[in-house]
């Protein structure tokens, strides 16, 4: 058991120290020649990041939040990437780094993959996917295109992992081939998703509109059935759509934005224990701490001295 207590309170460590900035990048190889990119910029800077990519590769990119921009030769040549908006980019005769500048507040995931492994899954669709018939496959292709709301359950979903760690990578790989198929999907409305009633665009706004209204209140959060009056839900629907969007219930998404706004504030340096647990909702700083080490597996405190051991 102390090992364990050992080897996780590392891992926190090093997680704290990447996001001192609020701005974090996720490399997550799902098989040879497929990698999944997944970059977060919550801070108030734009975040620059840049990597090389070989040619023969294609590059899927996909705006959940804020807004992005890819450089190219030297910065000369710009393509933007908005919010809810993709980009697949793919050139043969040379190499694509990827040169990233995504604004503050705002979240890309990117999907690379080989050509001859994407042309494995799609073969018999060739003709469908339009860069890879016969007459298209050697020439460069870039394509901006919407990003439909099954995609960006996927997208989210990739963003709130909330499963046990020994299925990460499978869970990871299944949405990857997952968010594939739903960018290439035949139909007019590639919706289908295990929750029916999230078919209906605006029921997934209503279901974002309620993770904001209690972001925004997290001290003091509405109650589950007066927050589905507000946004025009049944109970049930709510329930079921928050689970199913972001993987986890109404109040166990707000505790982890909660503990992880908390761990934010105490980074700042400008608050103590006490006045960041009062700041996000907790009346007394034993639960505060209680919360704290739930989740990081340590207290306030020596996570402060952990980040700032000369003090």
């Amino acid at each position: 058991m102390y090992y364990l207590f050992i080897n996780k309170t590392l891992i926190i460590i090093i997680l704290f120290k990447k996001n001192v900035a609020m701005s974090s990048q996720d490399i997550i190889t799902i098989e040879d020649d497929f990698t999944l990119l997944r970059f977060q910029n919550d801070s108030d800077e734009v975040y620059c990041t840049q990597r090389e990519v070989k040619s023969g590769l294609i590059q899927f990119h996909f705006g959940l939040k804020g807004k992005a921009k890819f450089l190219f030769n030297q910065g000369s040549y710009a393509l933007d990437l908005k919010e809810e908006k993709s980009l697949l980019l793919y050139n043969p005769q040379k190499e694509l780094p990827l040169n990233l500048e995504i604004a503050p507040n705002s979240w890309v995931i990117s999907v690379i993959i080989s050509i001859q492994k994407f042309h494995n899954l799609f073969s018999s669709e060739a003709n469908y996917i339009t860069f890879l018939s016969d007459d298209n496959r050697d020439k460069k292709y870039y394509k901006e295109g919407d990003i439909s709301p099954s995609m960006a359950i996927v997208l989210t979903q990739l963003f709130h992992y909330n499963l046990h760690p020994s299925i990460k990578n499978l869970y990871y790989k299944g949405k990857g081939y997952e968010l594939l198929s739903l960018y290439f999907n035949r139909t007019e409305d590639p919706n289908a998703e295990q929750c029916p009633f999230l078919i209906d665009e605006e029921n997934v706004l209503k279901i974002k509109k309620a993770k904001e209204i209690i972001l925004a209140n997290m001290a003091e959060p509405p109650g589950l059935q007066e927050l589905a009056d507000e946004v025009g839900l049944t109970l049930k629907k709510l329930k079921m759509g928050f689970k199913q969007i972001y993987g986890d219930t109404v109040y166990g998404f707000l505790f982890d934005y909660k503990m992880d706004s908390a761990r934010k504030l105490l980074d700042s340096g400008s608050y103590n224990v006490n006045e960041v647990g009062l700041k996000i909702g907790y009346s007394t700083g034993s639960h505060f701490i209680a919360a704290f080490k739930k989740k990081f597996g340590t207290t306030p405190k020596k996570y402060l001295m952990a980040i700032n051991p000369n003090t």
